[in-house]
């Protein structure tokens, strides 16, 4: 079993790491029990909100990613990741998770070294 995590990160480090399994669990749960909820998916409304910045703030470079963590890999995991070692987790998150946005600054684009 793999959880999928939703990551946002820029040039200044992570910014969101979202469990987006745990929240269609829920989402499944409530329909099950014919709870009254939002007809909007929350991974829908949470994954335009994340974009909608990234778009609006270009100067920070936005990347949001998705990917498919193994059984036992939590989110503090994940963090913690990020703190440790920014730079490779970017490129481990981008060789192996799925691109949804990405305005990453490339070497050949800076105009100030």
């Amino acid at each position: 079993m793999s959880d999928t995590y939703i990551l946002s990160w820029d040039q200044t480090g992570l910014e969101s790491c979202i469990n987006v399994t745990e929240i269609e669990k829920e989402e499944m749960w409530n329909t099950l029990k014919s709870v009254e909820t939002n007809r909007t998916s929350k991974v829908g409304a949470i994954l335009g909100s994340l974009t909608l910045r990234a778009r609006f703030n270009t100067q920070r470079h936005y990347e949001i990613y998705a990917i498919d963590v193994a059984d036992g890999i939590a989110k503090e995991d994940l963090e913690s990741m990020f703190n440790d070692d920014p730079q490779g987790s970017a490129d481990l998150i981008r060789s192996r998770g799925r691109q949804l946005y990405s305005d990453r600054a490339e070497l050949d684009r800076i105009l100030i070294k």
